[in-house]
């Protein structure tokens, strides 16, 4: 048995019969969707059509929500049904961002991630999904696809199908016959300022239009189901406060050659400010989930091949050792808190840029897919732990301050390069125009002429009180830039529509 759905767009009147069925059945709460119907207009007055496509979970056979879903709350079952347990659910809707579909939505008053499961309490004793009971129509059509003299089979073999986003290669399990093309890719869609019956939620407004990368004007959007970016300040910040902490122990091995001066400052300061913005990391994850009484979770019982659990893996090893290197140090051990912080510096790498192994397991969001990311997280960790030689150093080291702002030409040059670049798709590019046009296109130039301020306190020993000044205001200000970068990132690899 290998369930699946089609849609006879040919016989779909758009009447959202399937829509009330599935929120009557499932308690699906207002505002959210687990199907939905869209409308889209083509054509030019007095000749415009207008077209209806209904949208669901796929139960993709490589379904990424699976993949990425940290606790085991989505699975694939031997049934092709892709379900997901509640009661195992943290809430950290990283299976929203992984979805190519919007297929799922957080479930507010329960604090966990919901979806289409093909109403599984229904086929398991021999009934159909409620929308498919409802539709008055049978434009909808459920059935074991693998059983060629089924229904829906029959209908897939006889009729050309398309399916949404097979270049993502989910392997979606929902066929469309005779769809619009057009409304099937959300990059060929113009989205209005409001729709056909109402206007738009707050978040929900149509993404700016990129010159060069215009939708077709014939083609609109009218009636839509309204989709709320999954991350919001936690996901930025916490791109922040990791970094810090993996900078400040990338530096702390080197600091005596970056010209700072023995004392309890280079002993001390490096693991202390790791574990303090360490600790913040894991209070803003914390705090982000849903159910944040279940993150022990990720621990005890996890799915090993999301990057989440891995990147708690690396944080705790990190967390774990900078402790040891501290309570070496405190019990005079130097040799051995100076090995572990050379100890330290590979799992300081892999806390700075193992976010973007996970954004890449976040198939939803193209923009996030970009390559040089790894390199760019690493490099910025690497200037925050230049900005924290910097600071130890203080006027006369004039090594920290040519490798702060080293460091900080390398990131503006790395951001550049990053804004040059050439992206995999419309969506994609889309998206990287709308960061680009945004408040992060200033950020290259900021953190260089903070770089330059760095260099200059860092000269200036006869004016010690000026120095440090102006060696904090390079460090606010590099900081601030890369707060602002990382803020506009998350917001514009969600600003785009993807269904």
């Amino acid at each position: 048995m290998q369930f699946g759905f089609a849609i006879d767009q040919r016989k779909c009147i758009g009447c959202h019969a399937c829509t009330v069925a599935c929120k009557a059945e499932n308690d699906v709460p207002v505002g959210s969707f687990r199907t939905w119907v869209q409308y889209t207009e083509k054509g030019q007055f007095p000749a415009v059509k207008r077209h209806f496509t209904v949208l669901r979970c796929n139960h993709c056979d490589a379904a990424p929500c699976v993949t990425i879903c940290p606790v085991n709350a989505l699975n694939k079952r031997p049934d092709a049904i892709v379900d997901l347990d509640r009661d195992l659910c943290i809430g950290c809707r990283a299976c929203m961002q992984a979805c190519p579909y919007d297929a799922l939505y957080f479930a507010e008053d329960k604090g966990v991630a919901e979806k289409c499961h093909y109403c599984a309490h229904r086929v398991e004793v021999g009934l159909e999904p409620a929308c498919v009971v409802v539709c008055p129509e049978e434009a909808i059509v459920s059935g074991d696809v693998s059983d060629p003299m089924s229904k829906i089979a029959r209908l897939i073999a006889e009729q050309p199908t398309e399916q949404r986003r097979v270049e993502k290669g989910t392997a979606p399990r929902v066929w469309y016959v005779d769809p619009l093309v057009e409304a099937l890719d959300p990059a060929r869609v113009n989205e209005p300022e409001s729709y056909l019956f109402s206007d738009r939620a707050d978040f929900d407004a149509p993404p700016p239009v990129v010159p060069g990368f215009e939708p077709d004007e014939q083609v609109v959007r009218t009636l839509d189901a309204p989709h709320k970016p999954a991350w919001g300040w936690h996901v930025w910040t916490y791109l922040v406060t990791k970094n810090i902490a993996a900078g400040a122990m990338v530096a702390a091995p080197f600091l005596a050659l970056l010209g700072v001066a023995a004392g309890p400052w280079r002993d001390f300061a490096p693991e202390v400010v790791a574990l303090l913005f360490l600790a913040a990391t894991g209070a803003l994850l914390t705090h982000d989930l849903g159910r944040p009484e279940r993150v022990w979770r990720l621990l005890f019982a996890p799915n090993t091949k999301s990057w989440l659990v891995r990147g708690a893996w690396v944080i705790s090893a990190f967390g774990a050792t900078i402790a040891a290197a501290l309570l070496a140090r405190a019990l005079d051990a130097d040799v051995l808190a100076d090995g572990l912080r050379w100890l330290s510096l590979p799992l300081a790498v892999l806390t700075s840029g193992y976010t973007a192994w996970l954004l890449a397991q976040c198939r939803g969001r193209d923009l996030w897919l970009e390559r040089g990311l790894f390199t760019a997280l690493v490099l910025r960790a690497g200037l925050f732990g230049g900005a924290l030689a910097l600071l130890l150093g203080g006027p006369g080291a004039w090594s920290s301050g040519a490798v702060f702002l080293a460091l900080s030409l390398a990131n503006a040059w790395h951001m550049n390069r990053e804004r040059l670049a050439k992206q995999s798709n419309t969506l994609a590019s889309r998206a990287h125009a709308i960061l680009w046009s945004s408040a992060a296109r200033r950020t290259p130039a900021w953190i260089a002429i903070a770089g330059l301020m760095g260099l200059g306190a860092s000269l200036a020993p006869s004016l010690p009180i000026v120095a440090y000044v102006v060696a904090l205001g390079a460090v606010a200000i590099s900081t601030f830039a890369q707060f602002l970068f990382e803020r506009e990132f998350v917001r514009a690899g969600q600003a785009v529509p993807i269904s």
